[in-house]
C-alpha cells in the first residue's frame, strides 16, 4: 500500500485540495482512489478591527504557503517523497463576504468576512429589488454597502469570495464555482440571475461606475469544468522552494457549503448535511422550489447547479471552544495530564448526562451577530435561574443546545412551513470530532437521523480534493452523484444516530426559552 502511494506521489497522480476554514486553512492530499493520504495545517482567526471580521491579506498569503509547507513536510516525513506536481488541484473557502482588488491584486478595502452583520439595510433592499432572498453575507449585499459608504471602487478589477481570489493568484482565472457564485448573487440555471444583473449595473451606472457587475464578478463555472491550470507565478506563490510545477489543472473554486456536501456524498434531492464548527449551517437539496421566499433562508446550489436551502448560524463552537480553553489554563495550572482531545471527550461526553432540557440554564453563543434572529452583534451570555441545577453537565448540554438554536429557526421553516423531508442528514465539522455526542445532540436538534461519518472533522479539504479529482478522472458525461457513489463512498466508515424522543422533547423545550429569553440577549448588545 505505501508503496503504491509513494508511485502515485512520483508520477503525480493525486489531487490536492487547500480549504480556507474559519480557523484553519487545511490541504488534503487524496490517492487515485480518493482515500485521504495525507494533510498539512494552519491556524488562524478573524479579528474585529474597526467593527468589520477580517482577515489580513497578508496572512491569507502566509497561511496559504505555510498549509502547503506544511502538507510538503508531512509527505515527506511518511513517504520520503518531496512533492512537485498534482493530477489536478482546487481551492476551497468559507463562503459568501466580499474581496474587492485593483487590477494589480491589491485590495479596495478589508475583506469582508460571512461574519460580518451590518448589511441588514442593503440585503433588504436588495431582495425587494431583485424578489430573491440576498442575505446579509453574501457578496452583493456587501458591494451595494460599500457604494453606499462612498468607497471609492473605480479602480476595481474584480469582486469575489476568498476561494475565487486565491483561486485567481494561482491560476490568473475569474472563474467561480456555481455554488460559491450561489453566495454572491442570485442563481437562475447555471449563471447570474440576467435581471437581477441588469437592475444592479442600474446602481453601478447611477453611482458613476462605468463596469457591469459581469465585467467584475467571476465568471461561474459547473464542477465539471476545468477552471484553468496552476501559472508559474502561482507556482512560486505556493511552493517558494521552486519544487513545484505549473500547469497542473484545477477545477472551479467552491464554497465549504458545497465542499461539505461533496464530503458527505450529500447532493441528490432528500439529501441533506450540517457542518457545524465555528459556524454551523445545514443544507437541503431540494426536491422542487420553496412556494415564497424567506429572509432567514439562502437559496444556493450544489456544485453541479441543483437547488438548495441553507439555514445558517454564525455562531456554533466558538462559545463552548473558549469555555472548554478556560478549562484547559485551569488544568495546565495544576499541572494535570490531561490533553485537549481528552478534556473536549469528557467535557462533551458529560453533556449526555445533564437533564433533558438542561434545567434552569439558558446560554447564547453569540460571539458575533446572529440574521437569523437579528442580531447585527452579540454578546455571550450565560443566565442560570436555579442554581441547584448548575452543574458542569447542564452546562455543556445548554452550550451545545444553543449553539444549534439559530439554525433551527431556518429548518422549522423548511420542515413545518415548506413540508420539506430528508431520508437522513449528515454530519461533518469539528462539532462531531466527539461522535456519539455531536450525532445525538444535532439528531435531538434536528428531529431527524444523523449520520456521522469516519472522518467526520475533515471534510471540506477533502471535498473540494475529490472535486479536483473528479473533473480529471470522470468518465464521459458521468455525474458529479454517481462519481460519489461509486468512485468515493463505495466503502467507508459511518456512524448512525437517532435521538430518544425525550431528549427532542428536551431541545424543544430548551429552543422554546432560548426565543422566549431573546429579550435579554437585546438587553445585554444595547448596553453592554
Amino acid at each position: 500500500m505505501i508503496n503504491d502511494i509513494k508511485v502515485e506521489l512520483e508520477k503525480g497522480e493525486c489531487s490536492l485540495g487547500i480549504e480556507f476554514g474559519s480557523t484553519r486553512i487545511k490541504a488534503v492530499l487524496i490517492d487515485s482512489k480518493n482515500n485521504s493520504i495525507a494533510s498539512g495545517n494552519y491556524d488562524w482567526n478573524n479579528k474585529n478591527i474597526d467593527g468589520i471580521w477580517t482577515y489580513e491579506s497578508d496572512e491569507i498569503l502566509e497561511g496559504l504557503r505555510e498549509c502547503y509547507s506544511s502538507l510538503k513536510t508531512s509527505v515527506l516525513t511518511k513517504y520520503g517523497i518531496r512533492l512537485h506536481t498534482f493530477k489536478a488541484m482546487g481551492v476551497s473557502a468559507m463562503m459568501h463576504g466580499i474581496i474587492a482588488v485593483d487590477k494589480d491584486n491589491q485590495l479596495l478595502t478589508p475583506f469582508r468576512t460571512w461574519r460580518n452583520n451590518i448589511t441588514a439595510v442593503e440585503s433588504k433592499e436588495l431582495t425587494e429589488l431583485f424578489d430573491y432572498p440576498i442575505p446579509q453575507r453574501w457578496t452583493i449585499a456587501h458591494l451595494y454597502k460599500l457604494i453606499k459608504e462612498g468607497v471609492d471602487l473605480s479602480k476595481m478589477d474584480y469582486a469575489s469570495t476568498l476561494s475565487g481570489y486565491v483561486h485567481r493568484l494561482l491560476t490568473d482565472k475569474k472563474v467561480i464555482g456555481i455554488g460559491d457564485a450561489s453566495g454572491m448573487f442570485p442563481i437562475e440555471g447555471i449563471d447570474y440571475k440576467p435581471d437581477s444583473l441588469k437592475k444592479f449595473d442600474k446602481i453601478l451606472k447611477d453611482s458613476g461606475y462605468n463596469y457591469s457587475i459581469n465585467e467584475i464578478f467571476p465568471k461561474v463555472l459547473v464542477c465539471s469544468d476545468l477552471a484553468g491550470t496552476l501559472t508559474k507565478d502561482g507556482a512560486q506563490l505556493l511552493d517558494p522552494s521552486g519544487e513545484l510545477v505549473e500547469g497542473i489543472p484545477f477545477c472551479p473554486p467552491e464554497g465549504d457549503a458545497e465542499t461539505g456536501m461533496v464530503a458527505t456524498n450529500s447532493v441528490a434531492p432528500r439529501c441533506g448535511n450540517v457542518s457545524a464548527g465555528t459556524s454551523v449551517f445545514s443544507m437541503i437539496v431540494l426536491e422542487k422550489p420553496l412556494t415564497k421566499n424567506y429572509d432567514k433562508l439562502d437559496l444556493v446550489t450544489t456544485p453541479e447547479g441543483h437547488s438548495v436551502a441553507m439555514a445558517h448560524s454564525n455562531n456554533c463552537t466558538s462559545e463552548y471552544d473558549s469555555w472548554i480553553a478556560l478549562f484547559k489554563e485551569m488544568i495546565g495550572d495544576l499541572k494535570l495530564d490531561v490533553s485537549t482531545p481528552q478534556l473536549y471527550d469528557y467535557l462533551l461526553n458529560k453533556a449526555l448526562d445533564g437533564s433533558k432540557n438542561c434545567k434552569g440554564l439558558l446560554t447564547y453563543p453569540y460571539v458575533s451577530g446572529e440574521h437569523g434572529t437579528g442580531f447585527s452583534e452579540g454578546r455571550p451570555l450565560v443566565i442560570k435561574n436555579d442554581i441547584k441545577e448548575f452543574n458542569l453537565s447542564n452546562f455543556m448540554r445548554a452550550e451545545l443546545f444553543a449553539s444549534l438554536c439559530a439554525m433551527r429557526v431556518g429548518l422549522d421553516i423548511l420542515f413545518e412551513d415548506e413540508g420539506v423531508s430528508v431520508d437522513k442528514i449528515v454530519g461533518h465539522g469539528g462539532f462531531f470530532k466527539t461522535k456519539n455526542v455531536g450525532g445525538l445532540i444535532m439528531s435531538a436538534a434536528t428531529h431527524n437521523k444523523v449520520e456521522v461519518l469516519g472522518d467526520a472533522g475533515e471534510g471540506g479539504a477533502f471535498g473540494i480534493a475529490v472535486l479536483a479529482s473528479y473533473v480529471v478522472n470522470k468518465k464521459d458525461k458521468e455525474k458529479l452523484g454517481d462519481f460519489l457513489n461509486n468512485e468515493v463512498f463505495s466503502e467507508g466508515e459511518s456512524f448512525t444516530f437517532m435521538a430518544e424522543q425525550d431528549d427532542i422533547d428536551g431541545f424543544n423545550e430548551y429552543y422554546h426559552r432560548y426565543l422566549d429569553g431573546l429579550v435579554i440577549e437585546r438587553s445585554a448588545v444595547d448596553n453592554f
